[in-house]
């Protein structure tokens, strides 16, 4: 497989080249052209309970199933909201844990399903109970609002981030939820609430912008009643 994103930034887009019998695999309606070579299906990879528990944990029930059937391959594929792609590499050594929303695509060697969080973290993390959970050997494309950025810890470093700007993170990092500020009233009025506390090593991605306060902004042009 070769892969290209294009028009990095707000609209970006992925294109994927197949040769003969290579397999890939999107979340659904991610699909934007493909080659008349391309075989397209929808799957429940896992079965019915795997594909539930990917829905509690906000992605979708199915995948796009693509496979380069009559020859060479080459396939564009967009996310559901305005932003970028990044692509991950994973060895098999650990798994990704994820936002709501934030698979795009991936090899046929990566499993998506779902990670149940504690009481704590399920309650405040704004993700609920249920996040996603990526695993396996190969490479997956994440997307999200806004720019994807990364920030690099080393043994011991930390980092406090906005609970809505989190993109993924690996398994293996320590991290907890806590307050914005010392006291609930700080927190609250500073306009941050609750974060996620990391430390490293290891790798945090985050999103340039917060879904939620998109909305609220929206929401003070729509007239009421």
């Amino acid at each position: 497989m070769i892969y290209e994103i294009l028009h990095e930034g707000a609209f970006a887009m992925l294109k994927v080249r197949l040769q003969r019998g290579e397999r890939f695999k999107a979340e659904s309606g991610a699909m934007v052209s493909m080659t008349p070579t391309v075989q397209l299906k929808g799957s429940a990879e896992g079965g019915m309970f795997a594909g539930f528990g990917r829905m509690i944990s906000g992605e979708k029930f199915f995948f796009q199933e693509l496979t380069a059937a009559g020859g060479p391959a080459e396939i564009l594929l967009s996310p559901s909201t305005m932003g970028g792609v990044e692509a991950v590499e994973l060895d098999g050594s650990y798994s990704l844990y994820v936002q709501k929303d934030g698979f795009l695509a991936g090899t046929e060697g990566i499993q998506v399903n779902s990670k149940m969080q504690n009481l704590k973290k399920g309650l405040f993390s704004g993700e609920g109970f249920f996040i996603v959970e990526i695993s396996g050997k190969g490479t997956v494309f994440l997307s999200s609002y806004g720019a994807i950025h990364a920030i690099h810890l080393a043994a011991g470093e930390e980092v406090i981030v906005d609970n809505a700007h989190l993109v993924a993170w690996p398994q293996y990092m320590e991290y907890h939820i806590e307050k914005a500020s010392q006291g609930w009233l700080s927190s609250v009025t500073s306009g941050e609430g609750l974060v996620c506390r990391f430390r490293g090593e290891g790798t945090v991605l985050i999103q340039s912008r917060n879904p939620q306060g998109f909305g609220q902004w929206v929401k003070q042009f729509i007239p009421s009643r």
